[in-house]
């Protein structure tokens, strides 16, 4: 059984870690296997989604710290993806 100190901890990384994924398909971060920041959106999309999804599937199975940083890190990747997706170039 794993602690519950634990069970926050990894959960908190999950999120982290779908939120850097979104950045990096944003163009936000360098992309550690190329060194080089890419623009794809559509990868961005499924980290921004799955946290979304992650957040539906544990609604009151949080603890506040749990839900509030998940709330913003969603509202954060949302915002970005708005902002990167209108400045991306049309094709």
């Amino acid at each position: 059984m794993i602690p519950e100190n634990e069970k926050q901890s990894l959960f908190l990384q999950l999120i982290f870690q779908h939120q850097q994924l979104a950045m990096m398909g944003m163009g936000q971060m360098e992309n550690p296997m190329s060194n080089a920041k890419e623009v794809n959106l559509e990868y961005a999309k499924v980290a921004i989604d799955t946290i979304e999804v992650l957040k539906e599937k544990t609604k009151g199975n949080l603890s506040e710290y749990e839900e509030k940083f998940l709330e913003s890190i969603l509202s954060q990747v949302q915002v970005k993806f708005v902002e990167v997706s209108n400045n991306a170039p049309k094709s």
